[in-house]
């Protein structure tokens, strides 16, 4: 048996709205060097259990399956079959979203202000029909266990503008503070057995050596660089006091999203993310009718910020709780 977990973020360029990182963790019955193929074969069966036709794949890199002004129909299935997998039955909001997911809650947070507050109410599923959802979740789980594949845990972690700052403040970059969010999550779920795993993160910007943050996020933990390339860095994680063939193998890679556990996580976090922004822009234009939204990416967040300025004063919030530094 192999555990393997994926991980990736969404938003690490925008300077408003919360850096938000998720991983998936799959039992695979195979040995460590044949689980990624065995994965592979067991989510192919299941996507066609799933039985999505011209509405399909499932599961696939955020980016392709939400793009702004298209809707996030395809994103909140993904994103809540996955999530029902995990937990048995569908979130009926947010908060349930949370509690389904046990001490996975998708909206912890780090410097959280009061934009955020009404998150933890919204309602859920809002686009898909919950029964649709359990429908696929259940032919999916059910596909994937027949190939000795199980979804079996999902983690989130938002980090709000304020904690992002203090990060900075502390001497790490924004590539050290996704590289800690992402490990912290991993490291957790990798810690909880003593199986052999494999541990799949997309590339952190443009770092291409790891070894010293992952050996921190694994409590000093012997780690071993195999690969460091352009592409690719991969490391061996040796636990003291394991069995010999319990090590880990964590790959950052470029364009990780093709692998399914990476690419649930992708979608997780984006699904996050954007629910986060609504929030946002419901609770500011409530105070300055007629603001425009804004995703939060640069050259839209300076024109949001100044046409909120007037808004942003009157509601004392300090700028530190608000805007990124990046």
């Amino acid at each position: 048996m192999t555990l393997v977990i994926g991980t990736d973020e969404a938003g690490y360029g925008p300077n408003l709205g919360p850096l938000v990182v998720a991983a998936t963790a799959w039992q695979v019955d195979a040995p460590r060097d044949e689980a990624e193929a065995v994965l592979a074969e067991a989510v192919s069966r299941a996507e066609s259990a799933a039985a999505l036709g011209r509405n399909g794949p499932l599961w696939g890199d955020s980016k392709e399956m939400y793009r702004a002004g298209d809707g996030m129909e395809r994103l909140e299935r993904g994103a809540l079959v996955a999530a029902t997998i995990v937990a048995g039955r569908p979130a009926r909001s947010w908060d349930d979203f949370e509690r389904l997911l046990g001490n996975a809650d998708a909206t912890e947070t780090t410097g959280e202000s009061r934009e955020w507050a009404t998150l933890g109410g919204l309602p859920l599923p809002s686009l898909v029909p919950e029964p649709r959802l359990a429908e696929i979740a259940d032919r999916v789980a059910t596909a994937m266990r027949a190939s000795g594949v199980g979804l079996v845990a999902i983690r989130c972690r938002c980090v709000y503008p304020g904690g992002f700052n203090e990060r900075l403040a502390r001497g790490l970059n924004k590539s050290d503070i996704l590289s800690e969010t992402t490990l912290a999550i991993a490291s957790t779920l990798a810690k909880a057995t003593e199986q052999p795993s494999l541990i799949w993160c997309d590339r952190h910007g443009g770092r291409k050596k790891y070894a010293g943050v992952v050996t921190e996020a694994f409590d000093g933990e012997v780690v071993q660089p195999l690969e460091e390339t352009a592409v690719r860095s991969v490391y061996r994680i040796v636990p003291a006091g394991t069995a010999a063939d319990a090590w880990r193998r964590i790959e950052f890679t470029v364009g990780g999203e093709s692998r399914t556990p990476v690419a649930i996580a992708s979608m997780t976090a984006k699904y996050v993310r954007e629910r986060a922004m609504e929030c946002f822009n419901r609770y500011w234009s409530s105070r300055q009718p007629g603001l425009r939204p804004t995703a939060g990416y640069p050259l839209d967040a300076n024109r949001w910020r100044s046409d909120a300025a007037a808004a942003i004063a009157a509601a004392g919030i300090d700028a530190s709780m608000l805007w990124r530094r990046v």
